[in-house]
């Protein structure tokens, strides 16, 4: 009854003020000071009786709360799948340094950097003028060699002559044949050809130059057998396995591919604590080059039926990992359990059965039994 009077007094006051048309403005400005005290006064009443009641009767605290605004989402039911990040690197099993395995002076370069070459394509030429002046000493000699075991052959099949000069004359042919071959052998050292069909990387040789044996000569790059290769921790040992699913990024060219793990590395990098993975890569795609960086995501689990919620609307008490949900109207605290987690993507195990409304904005901001107000 107090709270009616009063709010009646303060109302037939502001009604006189307002009606009194002939007062000044300043006496009304000072009558509305006066009400505004008033109602501040009696507001600060309203305050400390609200907190002294609630203090002696929960139920009464909890029927007064305000509503918190929050916003909500679903929880999810759908496949989700766990990857392995791994920043791996182009590479080519035909990327090889040719040298030279004769010494020798350089009198043809035939290539330069950048340029395609076909395999057995002649790159690099040395000279080689005192082989050939061998074998053609040897070629000679082997004429004559053949010419006299032939003779001496036509003999001991009349059984003319003795089984020695036979013998002789065709140990003479053969061992001039051999020479001949073993000149040859030579001769083909002193020409550098492409082992494959590639891009010629670097030319070291420069013509006039002469060149020691195992001296690197060409540098050349194939453009098929290209690979991805990658570190992977230790802790994937077992987890990882030959012909699992990897999705590869190429950032520098915008491109995306589906390929598979070729091989996993049988030897722990005892610098980093990880093994090498290598992932092949087809030979219809246009601008890979060793060394390009690519992003490879392996997939190392697989749940067709999860339910999974943002991971950073999960909190952490002393008795575990809980989360809000709403349920007439008011925060429910509910404790989780965590499966795997992957681009804030959390797959919970136990706690949540699928149909749940989570709180997702304002999720701070609210209590077990806090009254909530969902709002867009």
């Amino acid at each position: 009854m107090k709270r009616i009077n009063i709010a009646l007094s303060v109302i037939g006051t502001f009604l006189l003020f307002n009606c009194g048309g002939n007062d000044s403005i300043e006496a009304k400005k000072e009558a509305l000071k006066e009400l505004k005290k008033e109602i501040a006064a009696k507001n600060a009443e309203v305050r400390a009786l609200e907190t002294e009641l609630a203090e002696i009767d929960p139920e009464f605290a909890s029927d007064n709360r305000k509503a918190t605004l929050v916003t909500t989402k679903p929880v999810q039911k759908k496949v989700f799948s766990h990857y392995v990040d791994v920043t791996g690197s182009v590479a080519s099993k035909q990327n090889v340094a040719l040298g030279a395995e004769n010494g020798g002076r350089v009198v043809e370069v035939n290539v330069t950097e950048g340029q395609q070459v076909q395999k057995g394509q002649v790159l690099v030429r040395m000279d080689a003028e005192s082989v050939q002046r061998n074998i053609d000493e040897v070629k000679t000699a082997l004429e004559l060699a053949t010419t006299i075991y032939e003779k001496q052959k036509n003999l001991w099949d009349q059984e003319i002559g003795t089984e020695v000069q036979f013998l002789e004359a065709k140990n003479r042919k053969e061992s001039l044949e051999r020479q001949l071959a073993s000149l040859q052998t030579q001769l083909s050292k002193s020409v550098i050809r492409a082992p494959f069909s590639g891009i010629v990387e670097m030319v070291y040789a420069k013509l006039g130059e002469t060149l020691q044996p195992t001296m690197t000569v060409v540098q050349l790059v194939g453009s098929t057998n290209m690979y991805l290769e990658g570190d992977v921790s230790e802790r994937f040992i077992g987890t990882l396995q030959k012909g699992d699913s990897v999705e590869v990024n190429f950032p520098s060219l915008n491109k995306n591919l589906i390929t598979r793990i070729s091989a996993l590395g049988a030897v722990i990098n005892e610098n980093n604590r990880t093994f090498r993975v290598e992932a092949a890569l087809p030979d219809d795609i246009n601008l890979l080059k060793p060394n390009l960086i690519a992003v490879m995501k392996i997939k190392d689990y697989e749940n067709k039926n999860a339910i999974t919620v943002p991971t950073n609307l999960i909190q952490r008490d002393n008795r575990g990992d809980y989360i809000y949900i709403i349920k007439e109207e008011k925060a429910n605290k509910v404790y989780l359990k965590r499966g795997k987690t992957y681009q804030a993507e959390t797959e919970i195990l136990e706690g949540l059965q699928g149909d749940e409304t989570i709180i997702d904005k304002g999720f701070r901001e609210v209590g077990n039994g806090f009254t909530v107000e969902v709002v867009k």
